[in-house]
């Protein structure tokens, strides 16, 4: 049992190594859009692989760990929850790769306007990640239903960025291919909180054995 019980903590570690990486990949993409450094871009559309290479890992650990260890109840949830969690941070560092290759593109256009909403979407976004692995690690709390309620903030920033490249792609229709580029990228960074929230409902299955997706949370 206390074998079980180290490879628990180590599967835990692994996790938390992954979602860290995740996090950096999603700041540096929006750093290198906001001040226009293609180099970071490019480390970021490098470090990819890093992300890849560790996710499989953790899931052919899981793997292992359910065929030899033999699970039972909490336990068998946390693994199936350290699976489902490993393929939603992949996914996340996907989209910061996307955003990236965006950055890339717009670096090399005159800038629209200042960034204001996606900075902001990318602060409340790395916070529900870096919130709900949090929930992961220390069980129980009231973290992964915060996490969940601030999906709508990203959602609403989402509205309010779209709705202010089309007031200027109306005013100017000449730089439409450049603001939907931009929209794209708001795009990325609400999807990357949509995973942020699958997590968040992952970690009450984990803790309560109760699967609330698609459920309203009060």
């Amino acid at each position: 049992m206390a074998i079980f019980d180290d490879e628990l903590i180590a599967l835990r570690e692994r996790i938390l190594k992954l979602g860290c990486m995740v996090e950096n990949a999603i700041r540096d993409s929006v750093r290198s859009l906001v001040e226009r450094d293609s180099e970071l871009a490019g480390e970021v559309i490098k470090r990819d692989h890093l992300i890849n290479a560790l996710e499989v890992g953790i899931d052919e650990e899981c793997v292992r760990l359910i065929a030899l260890r033999q699970p039972m109840a909490r336990d068998l949830r946390l693994i199936t929850t350290a699976m489902k969690i490993t393929t939603d941070l992949e996914r996340m560092g996907d989209l910061a790769v996307n955003i990236a290759e965006r950055a890339i593109e717009l670096n090399e256009e005159p800038q629209l306007k200042p960034f204001v909403n996606i900075p902001k979407m990318a602060e409340i976004s790395q916070k529900m990640v870096r919130d709900a692995l949090d929930a992961f690690v220390k069980g129980c709390s009231v973290l992964p239903y915060e996490v969940i309620k601030r999906d709508d903030e990203v959602d609403d920033l989402t509205v309010k960025n779209f709705e202010e490249l089309l007031a200027l792609m109306i005013q100017n229709p000449g730089i439409i291919p450049l603001a939907v580029k931009r929209t794209y990228v708001a795009k990325y960074l609400e999807r990357i909180a949509d995973h942020a929230t699958n997590i968040a409902e992952m970690i009450i299955y984990m803790c309560k054995g109760k699967m609330i997706r698609h459920m309203e949370i009060p």
